[in-house]
């Protein structure tokens, strides 16, 4: 009887939390549709990336069964026990965490998408290790708007270079521009640093790179990013709750 207590309160405990996931889903959902309509822009122009580093693979396993596919994982150990123990599903995965260059060959065989490139080095070494039986890797190059010490990314004024020469690359498929700028409640400066992406993408569009996308905006400044033309938000808090000590 003590046994079928604890089994009835563990999948009671699941329910919830999917229950949870679900709605907080949905919310997430709610927010692009109306920041991308009160943009004036097509319905589908955004997609949503679930950002589920720290969490367990049961959460993505219920985040998928509520409608999600695409996810964001920022630690190459951690995604590459999640991404075996969720084989089974349609999953695409994205890498959106610093990548060092030792760690290419791991990346380069287990995401559809790396967002963080911000060096022709990096860009090589993945191109490299890309194995053949897989689609081109699509990448983003990492931009540092907000020009911080502490950030990753390329400077704006490298931008171009650098997406010029991983554009000409084997196994990749440049995309478009990422970003990550300092966390602020200023809307005024969120939509500046969004629109200095934006802008940069467009100029590199006139100079012949061909881009089409814009990875920017997370739970707290989705509104803006998509305002500014985010065709990719990356969230995660707003789906999954405060994040777990790893």
């Amino acid at each position: 009887m003590y046994q079928n207590s604890l089994k009835f309160n563990h999948l009671n405990n699941r329910k919830q939390i999917m229950t949870t996931i679900t709605s907080r889903l949905q919310a997430v959902r709610d927010r692009i549709q109306a920041a991308t309509a009160a943009a004036g822009r097509p319905p589908d122009a955004v997609r949503l990336i679930a950002v589920s580093k720290t969490f367990s693979a049961q959460a993505v396993r219920e985040a998928c069964q509520a409608g999600q596919h695409a996810f964001g994982e920022n630690y190459l150990q951690e995604a590459s026990s999640k991404i075996e123990a969720l084989s089974d599903l349609p999953l695409e995965w994205h890498f959106i965490g610093p990548l060092q260059s030792n760690k290419t060959r791991s990346a380069a065989g287990l995401f559809s998408w790396v967002h963080t490139v911000d060096r022709l080095k990096l860009a090589e070494r993945l191109s490299a290790a890309r194995p053949n039986e897989l689609a081109p890797l699509q990448v983003c190059i990492q931009v540092n708007v907000s020009s911080e010490p502490s950030k990753s990314g390329c400077r704006p004024e490298d931008a171009l270079a650098l997406a010029d020469a991983v554009a000409g690359l084997p196994r990749l498929r440049l995309r478009g521009l990422m970003t990550i700028p300092e966390l602020t409640s200023d809307a005024v400066l969120q939509r500046n640093r969004f629109a200095a992406l934006r802008n940069l993408k467009e100029e590199l569009v006139s100079r012949g790179i061909e881009l089409d996308t814009l990875s920017m905006g997370m739970s707290d400044d989705l509104e803006a990013a998509i305002a500014e033309g985010a065709t990719m938000v990356r969230v995660g808090q707003a789906i999954f709750g405060p994040r777990r000590p790893r």
